[in-house]
This record gives structure tokens, sequence and C-alpha cells, in this order.
């Protein structure tokens, strides 16, 4: 006996990769239901080797489905999720609007999974940041080594973190840089974003730093340890998937790198590619398609006493979204509902 599946945003870049990533992990689908705004209904959609029809969200009654994954933004899962809990279906959101409240748990599964069991409070389950989930993969194993008092980081992240709109955004200025008669029209990023860098991701706040910032302080502290100290600068890069992170972490205990590439070597989600030589690392146009957090240049901070440096690059349509939700369902499966072994899906229409 398997699980009845809700997809909601199923025509964005992250709901089709929900799609995509359950049906290669053969999550135990009994049936599935792809949902979206009312101006998408019908729009077909892939789960494997069948094809999917939209429904409208506004008018699908989640009563009696078992898990719906939700990649349609704060505002719509404002409406949408509480409808869903309320009728007793379990929301893995991957909007921002729940992962900071303190009833409902934040999870990447490999670093946090015993929070899965806070879900019966209020029936919702947060899935973090793209940038936050990939950096807390690799910190975790070595957090639990040394202790982790603080760390520094940098991001170069892909245009796909901005939806489809961020994609489209870089492919027509970069069209339009060696065609001087094409035109764009520039929506998504505040400057320029083909042959540029930005340092800007959401919102400026207060303090002079961005939201997306602010959001790797928290949600850091949130699943690992809230007694670690976080900084970061979070840039847009003309990437179109695949996020990179410069990390610089600072330890309560000394741990030598060989040690720390051990570690990350035998801990689940991460890859390390760390060979000092020319290509002896792991580039965001690598990573794509591809489940794992890889990390390279792992390297002794000789500046502080017990310091590494590392760099983490991960899928962020995948390990920063679709997967980790895939795998909260997984884990949330496995530990709480426990439905049994997996089924043959069928389609619901």
């Amino acid at each position: 006996m398997g699980y009845r599946i809700v997809v909601a945003g199923a025509t964005g870049n992250v709901g089709r990769e929900m799609l995509n990533i359950l049906a290669e992990r053969e999550f135990p689908v009994d049936e599935i239901a792809a949902l979206a705004s009312r101006k998408s209904i019908g729009t077909e959609v892939s789960f494997g080797d069948k094809t999917l029809k939209t429904k409208d969200i506004d008018t699908f009654d989640f009563t009696g489905w078992d898990i719906a994954l939700f990649a349609i933004g704060s505002g719509p899962t404002k409406e949408y999720a509480p409808k869903a809990a309320a009728a007793g279906c379990v929301v893995i959101d991957n909007s921002s609007l729940y992962r900071y409240d303190p009833d409902i748990p934040l999870i990447v599964p490999e670093v946090n999974p015993q929070a899965v069991h806070g879900y019966a409070k209020k029936n919702i389950i947060a899935n973090p940041n793209c940038s936050t989930a990939q950096m807390v993969v690799a910190l975790k194993p070595l957090h639990d080594r040394a202790k982790i008092k603080r760390v520094v980081v940098s991001t170069y992240q892909s245009v796909s973190g901005a939806g489809k709109d961020g994609i489209d955004e870089l492919w027509d200025q970069t069209k339009a840089i060696y065609n001087p008669t094409a035109e764009y029209e520039r929506k998504k990023f505040t400057k320029q974003i083909a042959f540029n860098v930005i340092p800007h991701i959401d919102v400026f706040m207060d303090d002079g730093s961005t939201k997306e910032e602010w959001k790797m302080v928290a949600e850091t502290k949130k699943i690992i340890d809230p007694k670690i100290k976080v900084t970061a600068t979070c840039v847009r890069v003309p990437v179109f998937v695949g996020h990179s992170e410069a990390v610089n972490v600072e330890f309560e205990d000394f741990l030598d790198e060989d040690e720390a590439r051990d570690i990350l070597r035998e801990s689940p989600g991460c890859m390390v590619i760390d060979k000092r030589e020319d290509g002896g690392y792991v580039t965001p146009l690598e990573c794509v398609g591809d489940f794992a957090t890889f990390i390279s240049r792992i390297r002794q901070d000789s500046t502080i006493e017990n310091g590494l440096n590392m760099w983490v690059v991960s899928d962020n349509l995948r390990k920063g979204a679709a997967l980790n939700a895939v795998q909260i369902a997984e884990l949330l499966g496995r530990e709480c509902l426990k439905k049994g072994t997996p089924a043959v899906a069928t389609v619901a229409e």
C-alpha cells in the first residue's frame, strides 16, 4: 500500500522537478495529482512515463490525500496549506512562509531527521532555503565532530533560484549582447545579469543585509544549532542551474583538513571531489541533475586558530528544493505515516 500524493505548483520549475524525482526515486505512490493555478488548468506534466493534466488548486479537495508537496510561493501557500492540513493531508512547503514558525519543523533529512516527528502540531513541514540546504549538509557532520562557532559564507547563486523568469532574463540578455538587433526587457533582476554578478538577492533589511542572507543565518541556527554565528553575502551569478558557496568555518576544537575530508566522504548526501590539480573540484555546471552536495577545496584557514575553508556546490532545483522535499516525504512515510511498501502508481485525472 502506497501514498496518495499531491504536487501543487506542478507547472513550475520546482514542481516539475518534484514530479521527476518522485518517479526517479520510486516513491511509493498509489495515486498522484498535479495542481496549478486556474490559468494553467489542463497543462500536461510528466510523472515518469505517465502524463498528468493539472487540476485547479482552488477547487481541489485534499481530503483523503496523504502528502502534498507545495511549490507555489508564500502567498498562495498561506491560503491553501492550512486547508490541506485541516483535511488531514501533510503539507511539505517549499516557500519561506512557515520556516521560522517554532511549531513547524524545518528539515534537511541528512541533518535533523528527528525533527520530522513535530509535523503533527500543524500538519505542515517546511523546506529550507536552497542556499541553506546544501550548506548545512556539509556543516552538520563537521559540527558533530568539532562544534562550529562561526560561519562566513559567500554564495554564487544561479538564476533558476529566481524561477523561470530569472532563467528567461539571463537567456534573453545574453542573446541581445551578441545580437544588437535583439531586444529584451529587464524585469527580474535589479541590474544586468548576463556577464555580470549582482550582490543582491531578495529585499534589503534595516541592518543592510538582504533577506536571503538573513534566511541563511536564521535557518542554519534552527536546523543545526542556535549558538552558531553565521554571516552571509549572497550573490546572483549568470549561471542557469547550480548554487555554489565559499564557506569559512571556525570551530571550537581543532579539525585537521584530512580528517574533515574523511568525515565528509562518509556523510549522507555529501560527495567529496577534492584534488589539488587543474579541474580537481566541482563547478555548478557539473552538479546539474545530481542528488549530491559536492564539496571541494577543503583546506586549513591559517588566519584563525581552528578554521577550515571549503567550496560547496549543489543543484538548487534538486537538493535546494525538490529533492529535499521528496526526501522529507520519504522520511515522513518511513518514520511517521508508515503505510508500507511501494505500489504501482495510478493517475488522478
